[in-house]
């Protein structure tokens, strides 16, 4: 059952981030010093080049939007608005304008990765942990934070299982040098030994996601060829029963059988991934 969000935001309830503020909230100065990045922040890198524009805009025309702070022990947290921090501390200024809220670490959380998500900022690693943060925080399913942000429950899933990659993949991910349809590429790979070594051959060859889809599958071949020399062709019955379960689960099914017993396995990508395909059996035993 998942936790309701109480005086949380509903995460998509909101359009803009902007819809937070109400005409009774008051502009004030703090001490930049004073201020500190919202801990929440799902987005762990940000483009230099980005925040030198914005620098030279706030030099120019200074801060034009309020930046969005929660007070704390130690002073302010920034709860929307880091580039403008960012921007703002390079500048060198020793205020900045805020608008002091008092939010819970739910409607932070929620918050600072709905601004991101709508500013498309955060890449493919960013997103999928920010997506499992909000699921183990919030105690929801894949499905509920799929309704709640508007996106489908796949979209959800697939940027959460790019999460079970090692992590030089994951780097080169989050860096822009493998794109997510190479991480989806690479998660299908049976021997996941050959994983790294393939990686390499990407780069050095800058390898398209059509061309490594059928390295892999070769592979995939390779190996099944090799672990199922000695057994029989599947008969259409089991095969169609095996594209069923895939569709039913939306992940990979295997139907083994022997001469009087056999065992369905099941795929799963992450422990969200499991709780998902189990509360779908749940759901068929009703």
């Amino acid at each position: 059952m998942a936790k309701g969000l109480g005086k949380g935001l509903g995460l998509g309830a909101y359009f803009s981030v902007d819809d937070v503020l109400e005409p009774s909230d008051k502009i004030q100065n703090v001490k930049l010093k004073e201020c500190r990045p919202n801990p929440y922040q799902p987005r762990k890198t940000f483009d230099p080049e980005s925040i030198k524009e914005l620098k030279e805009s706030i030099e120019t025309h200074g801060i034009l939007q309020p930046i969005v702070v929660r007070k704390s022990i130690k002073g302010y947290d920034i709860v929307v608005g880091e580039r403008r921090f960012r921007a703002a501390k390079e500048a060198g200024l020793e205020t900045i304008p805020v608008i002091i809220k008092d939010y819970t670490e739910q409607q932070m959380m929620e918050l600072a990765l709905i601004e991101n998500l709508q500013r498309e900022d955060l890449n493919p690693i960013e997103e999928g942990l920010a997506y499992q943060t909000l699921i183990e925080q919030l105690k929801l399913t894949q499905e509920e934070l799929a309704g709640r942000l508007g996106k489908s429950r796949p979209h959800i899933a697939n940027h959460i299982r790019l999460l079970a990659l090692p992590e030089p993949v994951k780097t080169l991910i989050s860096n822009g040098d493998l794109t997510m349809g190479h991480g989806r590429t690479l998660l299908g790979l049976k021997d996941k030994e050959l994983m790294l070594p393939l990686v390499e051959k990407i780069k050095k060859e800058n390898l398209n996601v059509r061309q490594l889809e059928q390295i892999v599958q070769r592979l995939n071949e390779n190996v099944s060829r090799e672990t199922k020399k000695k057994e029989k062709p599947k008969d259409i019955f089991i095969k169609q029963q095996e594209s069923r379960l895939r569709d039913r689960f939306g992940t990979a099914v295997a139907i083994k059988q022997s001469k009087n017993k056999g065992k369905i396995e099941i795929e799963f990508y992450s422990p969200d991934d499991l709780n998902r395909i189990l509360e779908l059996l749940d759901k068929e035993s009703l």
